[in-house]
């Protein structure tokens, strides 16, 4: 790893009149810049084309690779609250690309299941996608891609510690 005073090549090579400081080591800015770089290929590719945000398009593929999945787990999952995952729902349920069904199991709650139409646009969706990671990941070898996917999920993973309480110490 890089002294905190000391920047890679590349990161020079890029603004060689611009510094990082510490922003070099600041895990939250580079994930802000690749950010950045992979929202604008989801709109060229699948946002604008295919009229999808990327959480809609993300509760999309969930709902492909699993079937029906109760709305708790999709709010869960996508780190939303359930005022929006409602409203998102509600927007994919209005273009008629799923619906919501009772879960037979448990009739306080509901499925969100794909539509015959929602179907198709995951499908293409997620060809299109692809084509979308291929041309954004063609720098990485295919160990360094798994290696990134790896580590970003970690990252996603973490939950802030709860303070402990005083009293019941």
């Amino acid at each position: 790893m890089a002294d905190a005073g000391v920047e890679p090549r590349a990161a020079r090579e890029r603004d060689p009149d611009l510094s990082f400081g510490v922003l070099q080591q600041v895990l939250g800015f580079h994930i802000t810049l690749a950010s950045i770089v992979t929202l604008g290929l989801f709109e060229r590719h699948v946002g604008e084309p295919m009229g999808l945000r990327k959480a809609e398009y993300s509760l999309l593929m969930l709902l492909l690779a699993n079937g029906p999945v109760p709305a708790k787990r999709l709010a869960q999952t996508l780190r939303l609250s359930a005022p929006q995952l409602t409203m998102m729902i509600d927007r994919l349920q209005d273009a008629q690309w799923l619906r919501r069904e009772r879960n037979p199991a448990d009739r306080r709650s509901q499925f969100v299941v794909l539509t015959r139409e929602g179907e198709a646009l995951a499908r293409r969706a997620a060809t299109v996608s692809k084509t979308m990671e291929q041309e954004l990941l063609q720098v990485l070898s295919p160990a360094e891609r798994a290696m990134l996917i790896e580590l970003l999920m970690k990252v996603a993973a973490y939950r802030q510690p709860q303070p402990v309480d005083a009293e019941a110490g």
